[in-house]
């Protein structure tokens, strides 16, 4: 998606993606711009935002591809310090979450779609979120 695209057609819209999304994970920010708030769930990539997008901003064609990178701070993460844990790895959809034996979760990038389901099970927060430029 480009991101001009994204900045001069979002604006113009009454947020229908955000009325859509059944995991309510669109939000709309005070300029008209969606954002994805993925504190309490994550992506199912449904297609309905996609459906809906009267400008083509989203579209089907980047399915399972949200632009962004997900991250384990080692630091916080309660596995990584010798607490079995498996919060994150449970409701990843793509099995993007390995681990060395019990212990030490690591994202394989190769399979992580970034749907953010990870984030918001993980209890010391130690998941992070950047998106990419």
């Amino acid at each position: 998606m480009e991101e001009s695209l994204f900045h001069n057609e979002c604006s113009k819209c009454e947020g229908k993606c955000a009325t859509v999304c059944e995991e309510e994970i669109i939000k709309i920010a005070k300029d008209a711009t969606p954002y994805l708030d993925l504190s309490r769930s994550g992506c199912t990539f449904c297609d309905e935002c996609a459906k809906v997008c009267e400008f083509g901003v989203l579209d089907l064609e980047h399915k399972r591809d949200i632009n962004a990178k997900i991250s384990i701070n080692t630091k916080e993460c309660v596995s990584w310090n010798a607490t079995m844990c498996f919060s994150c790895k449970d409701p990843c959809l793509e099995d993007a979450i390995d681990f060395k034996a019990m212990f030490m979760p690591s994202i394989d990038e190769n399979k992580c779609t970034a749907c953010g389901f990870c984030i918001s099970r993980c209890p010391t927060s130690a998941i992070k979120i950047e998106v990419l430029q």
